[in-house]
């Protein structure tokens, strides 16, 4: 479900771009239609209670509707297919790729503000989008990045809890144990504990989501700074805009690597609900759980090798391809070194999906970043000749449903090309931008006050006992 107020306009803008090129004038003219109103929490005051009965109403007229038939392979493959979850922020569609409020990735790159004319998009945007359904203009985009300024003030006791641990914990260990100590900070907390309606707590879910989108760069590039720079801490600059300051923070002030990392915070930001970090803070989040400890868990669950550690692993195979043959490479050499990987019981990183049926948009919008700014780097080159030998490879295999690469099989070598080759830290970027989507669903959880989360489990002998008699 979209914003029923929403739907309109997003439809237009979708036959608008499906029928003529997006000119300059039509990106003025969408930003002219959006409100002059800089204040976010002021808008989602108002368009919260009409959503409220908007859902209301959803249940009461269409409640029996079925959405599909649940069979045995979805419930012992890890529910794979099954409709569950809502999830306002974003929608992924097999063929398509994943939509954000109802706008591709090309879209939000065209819509959506940018630093310098005809840049990447912002993240501070993004999230604009995610929470309101809106696009905003570059003033509202400013407000908003100043006020994740007034926020990002990070607590000394943070950095002593992660300083507790030893400098050789993993960087996703380091961050998330940064990120519980934050949680004492916690403005849901303490309103939960003083006792308020239920129709008030996206407000207070509403702070400790706006503080914790703002804090996660200081915490993050903290851990950067005492794994591999000897705890050489570089300060904010309030000049900078969100992913642009984070990058500072991690010591990268080249404006391309700026532009790299706007346009990998915003990518990474929102994957629908599904995946193992959104649908971890969904499901901690609704026992009632703060921001804090529901982002914590999402953080776990995004250290996974399956998940977002994939994009460590990653650079890691390409960098042991590269030792074993050297950077010149011939196509038959890297065929040979991935059925040698594929034989050997692994899998090439990178590569397939859970839900996409073909090359996530997010690995072309890093390709076509990095034939825009590195196009003779050897490792994209190498990327670039994986694409075509790797998913034949996986197509002849006859296993894999999606041969094509994802998200993960481009982002690292964009990184190191920079100067940010430590594979090991990669996940740490992907959680902080992973923390926009999961904040603003987290507050529209809140705002339609949407239940437990209580699925049915079984057991084999229940299943076997049910399909015998379905026989």
């Amino acid at each position: 479900m979209v914003f029923f107020r929403s739907v309109a306009a997003l439809s237009k803008l979708r036959s608008r771009l499906a029928h003529q090129s997006t000119s300059l004038g039509s990106i003025r003219w969408l930003q002219v239609q959006s409100t002059s109103d800089l204040d976010l929490h002021a808008q989602l005051k108002d368009m919260i209670p009409e959503q409220q009965e908007c859902l209301k109403k959803l249940k009461a007229e269409h409640g029996k509707v079925q959405l599909g038939n649940i069979t045995v392979d979805m419930v012992i493959s890890g529910m794979r297919g099954m409709t569950g979850l809502l999830w306002e922020t974003s929608l992924l569609d097999p063929d398509e790729g994943i939509r954000f409020r109802g706008l591709s990735i090309p879209e939000c790159q065209k819509l959506l503000p940018a630093a310098s004319p005809g840049g990447e998009p912002l993240p501070e945007g993004l999230l604009w989008l995610l929470l309101t359904g809106k696009v905003p203009n570059k003033e509202q985009v400013d407000g908003l990045s100043a006020e994740l300024q007034s926020r990002a003030k990070v607590p000394e006791h943070v950095f002593r809890a992660i300083d507790a641990l030893p400098v050789t914990a993993h960087p996703m260990t380091q961050f998330a144990s940064g990120v519980m100590a934050l949680q004492v900070e916690s403005e849901f907390q303490k309103a939960y504990e003083k006792g308020m309606p239920k129709t008030k707590f996206w407000e207070p879910t509403y702070e400790d989501s706006m503080n914790l989108i703002a804090r996660l760069p200081t915490v993050a590039s903290y851990v950067y700074r005492r794994i591999y720079k000897d705890v050489q801490i570089i300060p904010a600059d309030s000049s900078l805009d969100y992913a642009a300051n984070f990058s500072h923070m991690l010591g990268f002030d080249d404006p391309k690597m700026l532009e790299l990392m706007r346009l990998y915070v915003t990518i990474h930001s929102d994957h629908e609900g599904g995946n193992v970090s959104a649908h971890t803070a969904h499901l901690v989040g609704s026992a009632l759980s703060d921001p804090y400890l529901s982002f914590a868990a999402a953080l776990n669950g995004l250290a996974g090798p399956l998940h977002g550690l994939a994009n460590q692993e990653v650079l890691l195979w390409i960098e042991s391809l590269v030792k074993e043959c050297g950077e010149d490479i011939t196509t038959d050499q890297l065929k040979d070194y991935v059925w040698k990987t594929l034989k050997s019981g692994k899998v090439v990183p990178g590569y397939g999906h859970g839900v996409l049926r073909k090359t996530d948009p997010r690995y072309t919008c890093q390709r076509e970043f990095a034939l825009k700014h590195l196009p003779d780097d050897p490792f994209f080159k190498l990327v670039s000749k994986l694409y075509e030998v790797v998913p034949p490879i996986l197509t002849e295999l006859g296993k894999v449903k999606n041969p094509w690469p994802n998200v993960d099989a481009h982002s690292g070598v964009l990184l190191k090309h920079f100067g940010l080759s430590e594979a090991r830290y990669f996940t740490v970027l992907f959680g902080v931008s992973r923390s926009i989507g999961i904040g603003s669903q987290l507050i529209w959880d809140r705002a339609l006050g949407l239940p437990l989360e209580r699925p049915k489990s079984v057991t084999m002998d229940s299943l076997r006992t049910y399909c015998t008699k379905a026989a």
